[in-house]
């Protein structure tokens, strides 16, 4: 028989798991069934099961790809240009893909992925290295801008990358609930955000 190609086989996973996003998120992950994804994916119950043995390997694989994905964004977006801009940078990477309509379907899963991870100790490892490297990579970034000058020495640069990540997760929620969004006026908050973190001055905290 002749050998298959790693770019095969990755290709037939990626459709997989391309098909389980689209049942997931019309579904859900608990009333989506393999026998759905098999249906959806248009592949034979075998082909499925030679990459995963169940569902829940299935939803770990697709929080892992996510994981990945935004590791590769924010890396990206750090390596374009000055340290100064990094976080202009990655804010742009981010709020422009909630305009994708793909990216918006993943994302829906995402959601439902911070949920099952109250249950899955596999998929909360998944999740929790989802924040945590990101935050690595955003605080890494804050730094060499501090260095440079371009940050405040008072700033406190992993507050301002958990800051960062949490207001995008808000964002991603408040985009699911309300099919009017739009990511545009946060931009400008954002930016307000770089402004205070740049002042010589720390901000007084209210008692």
């Amino acid at each position: 028989m002749p050998k298959v190609s790693q770019q095969y086989l990755d290709g037939r996973r990626s459709e997989i798991l391309d098909a389980a996003i689209a049942c997931f998120s019309r579904d859900g992950l608990h009333r989506t069934t393999m026998k759905d994804i098999v249906r959806e994916s248009q592949l034979s119950p075998g082909a499925i099961y030679n990459y995963f043995k169940s569902k829940e390997e299935i939803i770990e694989a697709i929080a892992e790809r996510r994981q990945e994905k935004e590791g590769e964004l924010i890396f990206e977006a750090i390596q374009r240009g000055p340290a100064a801009s990094a976080l202009t940078r990655v804010r742009d990477a981010f709020l422009d893909e909630l305009g994708n309509p793909k990216e918006r379907l993943r994302r829906r899963v995402s959601v439902q992925l911070w949920a099952e991870a109250q249950r899955s100790t596999g998929v909360r490892k998944i999740v929790r290295r989802s924040f945590e490297e990101p935050r690595k990579l955003l605080t890494e970034a804050l730094l060499d801008a501090q260095k440079s000058g371009a940050i405040a020495r008072w700033a406190d640069v992993d507050a301002i990358a958990c800051f960062v990540i949490a207001a995008f997760h808000g964002l991603v929620l408040q985009q699911e609930w309300d099919s009017d969004f739009s990511p545009e006026p946060h931009k400008l908050l954002l930016d307000l955000l770089l402004k205070a973190v740049a002042g010589k001055h720390q901000p007084a905290m209210a008692e």
